[in-house]
């Protein structure tokens, strides 16, 4: 069966229905290019067809492209990749744009047969390009519908016409949080908006009749007419310069320089905007080869598209394990983790026992989830009924016999052996012999944690990032005895509620801790040795770290870095590295400078917790030398802390697929989106080059740069991570 349909109607209107088979969401494929070409040809070759509407047979209308498309045509394309990129980007122009013509005469622009687009939910990348071409766009009233062109988030932009069309539809200033942030919209605002034409709650119906009784007039888009100017200004207006200008120091004051599709993105639309449509497209397509051709895109299209779907969808899933959807999560501990799981579980439908030691602190708890649906009742995202279910499902509670019948429980107090071995053994007590225990810790190792299970098969560690309900990773731990069915638990559980999981093996600090940590380390080392702070910070920002690692000690809390401190070196001995982090953690901890909640840290901040700038009083205990180092060395040592780690883990077992020490690294702690994660970063510099770096490094500042024997061993054998460790590759 086809992804495209048509259905020629006795009125004249010639239906083209995009329905891809076995998948929830139809996204677009070289084949089903060539298909939609061919149906529109033969509807508008048809003396019997009056019209065309396009629309979906789903939900929704598309999710886009299918990414793993782009790849193929460069790996086909042999000497000449930039070359088929391109034609085929320009292939998709001819057909966007012939729909957007017609068939009318070129020069009287009449004689067009209208084309409009049916969107009955989301309509996202070249499923909203598409309809961008129709001459009308008609969307279902639907609220979770989302519709516009988020392709800048998986580092490349609109190339099918998306970005030229936009930005002459409504201007270079209103188009820009669409194509520069990839924002997305339902219905009515994407028609308030520009994005879309009408909202209704047949559309079907409304598409047919204006298809019936269009004119000539109502197809020609504004860009085709005669005296056509672009809203705002163009590059040469007075107003349009300023749009343009300020548009240049917003891409580069946010991404740093280190983003290639937003620049490129601003270049397409700077350029196009001063030319004739057509050319403008073929500028376009120029610019998405350029983006698509660096490794930066090819890195996330991999990272946050390609690998993060296959995790979300169980790559790591244990074979042969039945269907572990949770039906209910006892939740013990109801401070600020606790209470996150508990809102993120009722928000995907599970029923919720939320359990501490006295009612005033479990009520206090589920009143963060009352106040979060209260917060999406007053923006209309949920009605109130909607935000009444979900509170229902949530028990606030001192019973531990309310926990009888929950199939998960998740642990989230103290981070004490000793109170999470008590309330293991409280809740073994209450639950049978089905139930998954689930400790919910970012440093103590989980086969100790498991001894005080009466089953340590059935235990695991879930690993929820601070906000639980806005990070996106969760990071499941397999302790030494932790079976099978308790890591299929702990990954159905994870897309129940919608996040993206790890699966690694149980060792100090997991992995996403343990690579974090010497990044924030370094940072601070550096202060103790008279690096300035405001060169730490940039230097972070401008490799692509969101957070500096000064503004992330004071984010996370000061006192919390100093209690890690203290229990490693207690695990440790005297192999423990970091005496003269401790040095500037301790003194600051005397000083009450604890961060962001007390206002005062590496930054000082305002009354109400707004920072201010870097402190003086840091400045001037850890003055800084006379001679400050080069902005790379600066940037090495704080991508290299974070990069050996992933490696040793990598190296140690603790990462069993590569895809998740990339995935995990943005989604967990932001690793510099731009590269496609700490291994890809690698694969991009090169083996060798990165052992030669370490050699430096260790020289010069120490063992904890030392290179790790298997990034030696690939820089001898010239190997990449993903030539030897990606799913598909045989290991060397």
């Amino acid at each position: 069966m086809s992804d495209f349909t048509m259905e020629k109607g006795a009125d004249g209107v010639a239906v083209i229905t995009w329905d891809v088979p076995g998948k929830s969401m139809n996204v677009m494929t070289r084949e089903s290019m060539v298909v939609l070409n061919g149906l529109v040809d033969d509807a508008l070759a048809d003396e019997a067809v009056k019209g065309i509407i396009i629309t979906s047979g789903k939900d929704s209308f598309a999710g886009g492209m299918d990414l793993n498309t782009l790849g193929s045509i460069r790996a086909e394309a042999g000497d000449e990749p930039a070359q088929a990129l391109f034609d085929f980007t320009m292939n998709g122009h001819h057909m966007l744009r012939k729909i957007e013509r017609a068939g009318m005469d070129p020069k009287t622009l009449k004689g067009g047969k209208p084309i409009a687009a049916v969107l009955p939910g989301t309509a996202l990348g070249i499923g909203l390009e598409v309809p961008l071409a129709c001459h009308r766009i008609f969307a279902a009233d639907n609220p979770k519908a989302k519709i516009g062109l988020p392709e800048i988030l998986v580092g490349i932009f609109p190339g099918a016409g998306g970005t030229t069309r936009l930005v002459r539809k409504m201007g270079a200033m209103a188009a820009s949080p669409f194509l520069l942030e990839g924002k997305l919209s339902d219905p009515h605002k994407a028609k308030a908006a520009g994005l879309i034409d009408e909202v209704s709650d047949d559309p079907m119906a409304a598409a047919r009749d204006w298809v019936l009784n269009a004119k000539d007039a109502d197809l020609v888009k504004p860009w085709d007419q005669k005296g056509y100017k672009m809203p705002g200004g163009a590059p040469y207006h007075p107003a349009g310069f300023m749009t343009f200008v300020g548009a240049s120091a917003m891409v580069n004051g946010k991404t740093k320089g280190v983003y290639p599709a937003a620049k490129a993105l601003l270049s397409a639309v700077y350029e196009g905007a001063m030319v004739p449509f057509d050319t403008a497209l073929q500028i376009e397509a120029r610019w998405f080869t350029n983006v698509l051709m660096n490794p930066s895109s090819s890195a996330m299209i991999r990272s946050l598209f390609i690998n993060k779907e296959a995790l979300e969808k169980g790559a790591v899933r244990p074979d042969g394990v039945a269907d572990q959807k949770v039906q209910k999560v006892g939740v013990l501990g109801a401070g600020m983790m606790g209470a996150g799981i508990a809102l993120v579980s009722a928000q995907a439908g599970i029923d919720v026992v939320l359990l501490d030691r006295d009612q005033a602190a479990a009520d206090k708890g589920k009143a963060y989830s009352e106040a979060h649906f209260a917060k999406g009742v007053s923006r209309k995202k949920i009605t109130e009924e909607q935000a009444a279910q979900m509170l229902g499902r949530i028990e606030a509670t001192t019973d531990y016999a309310a926990l009888k019948g929950c199939d998960l429980i998740i642990e989230a107090v103290f981070e004490d052996p000793k109170i999470k071995a008590e309330v293991t053994k409280a809740v073994d007590a209450v639950t049978d012999d089905t139930c998954i225990f689930a400790t919910n810790t970012s440093t103590l190792p989980i086969t100790e944690l498991a001894k005080a299970s009466k089953d340590a098969d059935r235990f695991i560690g879930i690993h929820f990032f601070s906000p639980v309900e806005k990070m996106l990773l969760v990071e499941i731990i397999k302790g030494k005895e932790t079976g099978d069915r308790a890591v299929a638990k702990a990954l159905d559980y994870v897309r129940q509620i919608r996040k993206t999981p790890i699966v690694v093996n149980d060792a100090r600090f997991f992995y996403a801790n343990r690579c974090i940590i010497p990044y924030i380390n370094e940072g601070i080392r550096m202060v103790a040795e008279g690096v300035s702070p405001a060169l730490i910070e940039n230097a972070a920002k401008m490799v692509g770290m969101p957070l500096g690692p000064l503004q992330l000690v004071d984010e996370t809390s000061v006192d919390l870095g100093a209690k890690i401190a203290r229990a490693t070196k207690a695990a440790m001995g005297d192999a423990y590295p970091d005496g003269a982090v401790d040095e500037v953690i301790f003194w600051m901890e005397a000083q009450g400078r604890l961060g962001r909640k007390t206002k005062a840290g590496f930054y000082d901040y305002d009354d109400k917790g707004k920072r201010q700038g870097l402190s003086d009083a840091v400045k001037a205990q850890y003055p800084a030398a006379e001679d400050q180092p080069d902005l790379h060395e600066v940037q090495n040592r704080l991508l290299f802390a974070q990069v050996l780690e992933a490696v040793r883990a990598l190296e140690e077992g603790v990462l069993m697929d590569i895809r998740e020490g990339d995935v995990g690294a943005i989604l967990g702690w932001g690793f510099a989106p731009w590269s496609g994660g700490p291994l890809s970063w690698l694969d991009m510099v090169g083996a060798a080059w990165a052992a030669e770096q370490c050699d430096a490094l260790e020289a010069k500042f120490g063992a904890r740069f030392a290179c790790p024997k298997l990034l030696r061993e690939m820089a001898q054998k010239d190997q990449t991570f993903y030539g030897r460790f990606a799913p598909q590759a045989t290991a060397a």
